[in-house]
């Protein structure tokens, strides 16, 4: 298992199109992707669960990997959250 912490720089933090593509990112990887924010811990392939963490710009969230391809997951998943989701 790999984790990480990192903090949500885009505008509007984990919404609508920002998390519809970290979900996509996570259903990539054959490992179990979570999220954990406060005590709060949900599944990253799911939308749902995503969107019901309330995560704000400048929240701080951990992203815990387990599996196969957990390396490569977890820096997948970084870059895309440090790209601000490739917004301007």
């Amino acid at each position: 298992m790999v984790c990480n912490k990192a903090v949500l720089t885009n505008k509007s933090g984990l919404h609508a199109r920002p998390a519809s593509l970290l979900v996509e990112l996570a259903n990539k990887f054959k490992s179990e992707i979570f999220i954990k924010k406060d005590n709060m811990t949900i599944n990253a392939k799911s939308i749902m669960g995503v969107m019901t963490l309330g995560a704000a710009h400048g929240t701080e969230i951990i992203i815990e990997v387990d599996g196969s391809d957990e390396d490569e997951a977890l820096k997948a998943i970084i870059q895309l959250i440090d790209s601000n989701f490739n917004e301007e």
